[in-house]
């Protein structure tokens, strides 16, 4: 018969063993939900793309205004390389005045393009010179003539672009800087263009921005980080052009209810100081 010590000892190399087993199951299922994890995070970057980091935007700020320096340069990028393909419907000439351009410079951009107008007095459309009421015009006559033009992509129109997509104007920058060759196994079918920041990693539109691409007037050097930046900021301008009024509104406002609230204190304590300073004397005596 086995002595005490000897069943001790088996008992003990049985909790050891069962203990063993606990944690090998336990580190096999840890195993198979992080391997679980880590394909869900990869089908939804798959799907969804990779999440844009964030960029110190300078007008991002309680009280900051945008940087019209670069408000115009992106002008200058939209018009030489995203106007071909892109719309901006919703903006017209006239609200590039004060903004972006003096009022002689945007009339005269407007007089480039012709517009349809009419009926005259004979009942016939005309074209004439553009003119500060207009709007900026579209690249193509419909939405089945861009499709054709572009191999069946529709290319978006840009006036809300930054506020139509998650992380608007980080997803934008992001976009635009993201081109890259596919990692090995992933294949792109020809006519795409790979880039993890576009949902599905595959994308119509090829990478459009090189350094050098555009001549900025002001001397400031066209690199495609920069051209991005200034693009971007330009389009989120173009989605909230009433941003800088807005914040300088909210801005008067806080300083009038501040004035007014601490008016509102001091006439309080004034008109309650007498009251409260006030002694009550109890003459007992008569």
């Amino acid at each position: 018969a086995p002595t005490a010590a000897q069943a001790a000892a088996a008992a003990k190399e049985s909790a050891a063993f069962a203990t063993a087993k606990v944690a090998g199951c336990l580190g096999a299922a840890a195993a198979a939900l992080a391997a679980t994890s880590t394909t869900v995070v990869l089908a939804d970057e798959a799907e969804h793309g990779l999440p844009s980091p964030p960029y110190p935007w300078p007008h991002n700020g309680l009280f900051s205004s945008y940087d019209h320096a670069s408000i115009r340069r992106g002008h200058m990028v939209y018009q030489q390389v995203c106007a071909a393909c892109h719309s901006l419907q919703a903006i017209a000439y006239r609200n590039l005045v004060g903004e972006i351009y003096t009022e002689e410079e945007a009339k005269m951009m407007a007089e480039q393009i012709e517009v349809t107008d009419g009926p005259n007095d004979q009942g016939e459309m005309f074209e004439r010179p553009g003119k500060l009421s207009d709007y900026f015009p579209s690249p193509y006559a419909n939405e089945q003539a861009a499709r054709f033009a572009n191999g069946g992509a529709y290319p978006p129109d840009l006036s809300l672009i930054t506020k139509a997509r998650h992380n608007g104007q980080n997803y934008v920058f992001a976009l635009l800087t993201g081109y890259r060759d596919p990692p090995a196994g992933v294949s792109v079918r020809e006519g795409l263009h790979y880039n993890p920041y576009f949902p599905g990693g595959a994308i119509a539109m090829p990478k459009m921005l090189a350094d050098g691409g555009v001549e900025y007037e002001d001397g400031t050097p066209a690199t495609e980080a920069q051209m991005a930046k200034d693009v971007t900021a330009f389009l989120a301008w173009a989605a909230e052009p009433e941003h800088d009024a807005r914040k300088l509104g909210g801005a008067k406002w806080i300083f009038g209810l501040g004035i007014a609230l601490a008016t509102a204190v001091y006439y309080k304590r004034w008109k309650w100081s007498s009251l409260k300073s006030r002694k009550l004397v109890v003459d007992v005596v008569n």
